[in-house]
C-alpha cells in the first residue's frame, strides 16, 4: 500500500491555480525531496496533504485513507513540521512536548516514553527543562521536529528545516533528518538545490504548480546530456589548435593549462583529444565529461514549465 497517494489534485487561491492536477504515489521509506522555485507550490501541496489545507479538487491518501473523509484518522500517521515551528516559547522542552503528546492522542501512560524517546532521538535530552526561548536556532529546530515524531509517524513532511540555520546546525539537522528516514518515510521541501543533493534519496519538482520531474538524485543529476569536457594538458597548444579538433565545437581557457571543449559527441571528441595529445606532445593531464550543475538543471526544467 502506498503511504502517500496524491490524484489529481489541484488548488485555486481566488481566481489563480496554486497548483493543477498533481499526480504521484510514494511506496517506500526515505528522504523525498520536494524541490521547487519560491511560489511553485510546495507548500500548498505539503499543506493539503497534511491537512492543514483543504483542496479544491483531487484526492490525498496517507497509509490508503482519504484525508477528506477522515481528516483525524489520516494524521495520525502524519508528523509535520511548518517552516515557522509551532513552538511555545515559554514552555521548557519536556512541557511542550507533554502537550504535543496530548495532542496527538498519545495514552497517558505512554506519553513519558514518547517524551523520551523523542528527546533522545533528536538530541535534546540534556535541554529538555530548559524554556525553548532560551535555546539556539538550531536546537529549536530539533525540538520541532521532535514534535512531529512524538507519535511516531509513518510520514513525516519537512518544511524548509534548515532555513535560518548556520552551516555546523544544517549538518546537525541534516544528519538528524537521515537518521529519522531509516524509519519511515520523509517529505523534505526546499528551493535549495545543495540541501536536495545533500540530504534527498529521491527528488520531485514542483514549477508553476506542476510536477516537471520525479526521480532519483542521480536522474535528476543526469537529465541534461552534458555537453562539455575538461581538459588539463601539460604542454598546451594554441587554442585555436584545439578548437580545430573536429567535434570540438567551442574553447574556453580556465588558466593552469586547463580548458573547456564543448563537443557534439562525447566518445569521439575524447578520443581525437586523446590521439591528438599523443601526436602533438601536449602531455595529457586530464580528461572528462563535467556533469551540468543542479542549477542548470533546475534552470531548464523551469524554462521548459513556462514555455508550455
Amino acid at each position: 500500500m502506498e503511504i502517500l497517494k496524491v490524484e489529481n489534485l489541484s488548488h485555486r487561491y481566488s481566481v489563480q491555480w496554486a497548483i493543477r492536477d498533481i499526480n504521484f504515489e510514494i511506496k517506500n521509506t526515505g528522504i523525498h525531496g520536494l524541490l521547487g522555485s519560491n511560489g511553485a507550490g510546495k507548500s500548498t501541496l505539503m499543506n493539503i496533504a497534511c491537512g492543514v489545507l483543504k483542496q479544491t479538487e483531487g484526492s490525498v491518501y496517507i497509509i490508503g485513507i482519504d484525508t477528506k473523509r477522515d481528516p483525524v484518522g489520516a494524521k495520525k500517521f502524519i508528523g509535520f513540521l511548518p517552516q515557522k515551528p509551532p513552538l511555545h516559547p515559554d514552555l521548557t522542552v519536556e512541557e511542550y512536548l507533554r502537550y504535543c503528546a496530548f495532542l496527538r492522542w498519545i495514552p497517558g501512560a505512554k506519553v513519558n516514553a514518547a517524551v523520551d524517546n523523542a528527546v533522545e532521538k533528536c538530541g535534546v535530552t540534556h535541554f529538555r527543562k530548559r524554556l525553548i526561548r532560551n535555546l539556539s536556532g538550531g536546537y529549536q529546530q530539533r525540538v520541532g521536529i521532535a514534535q512531529a515524531i512524538i507519535h511516531e509517524p509513518v510520514l513525516v513532511v519537512l518544511d524548509e528545516p534548515t532555513n535560518g540555520l548556520d552551516p555546523n546546525q544544517i549538518l546537525e539537522i541534516r544528519h538528524l533528518i537521515k537518521e529519522i528516514a531509516a524509519e519511515r518515510t520523509v517529505i523534505l521541501s526546499t528551493h535549495i538545490l545543495s540541501e536536495v543533493q545533500a540530504t534527498c534519496d529521491y527528488i520531485r519538482m514542483v514549477e508553476q504548480g506542476s510536477i516537471v520531474f520525479s526521480g532519483t538524485v542521480d536522474e535528476f543529476d543526469n537529465y541534461l546530456m552534458p555537453n562539455t569536457l575538461m581538459v588539463a594538458l601539460m604542454d598546451a597548444p594554441p587554442v585555436a589548435e584545439l578548437a580545430a579538433l573536429e567535434g570540438v565545437t567551442g574553447v574556453e581557457e580556465l588558466g593552469g593549462n586547463r580548458f573547456r571543449l564543448s563537443f557534439t559527441d562525447a566518445r569521439e571528441t575524447i578520443d581525437r583529444v586523446v590521439k591528438a595529445s599523443v601526436v602533438g606532445e601536449w602531455r595529457l593531464m586530464e580528461i572528462g565529461v563535467e556533469k551540468n550543475s543542479l542549477d542548470t538543471i533546475f534552470a531548464e526544467l523551469s524554462k521548459k514549465t513556462s514555455m508550455n
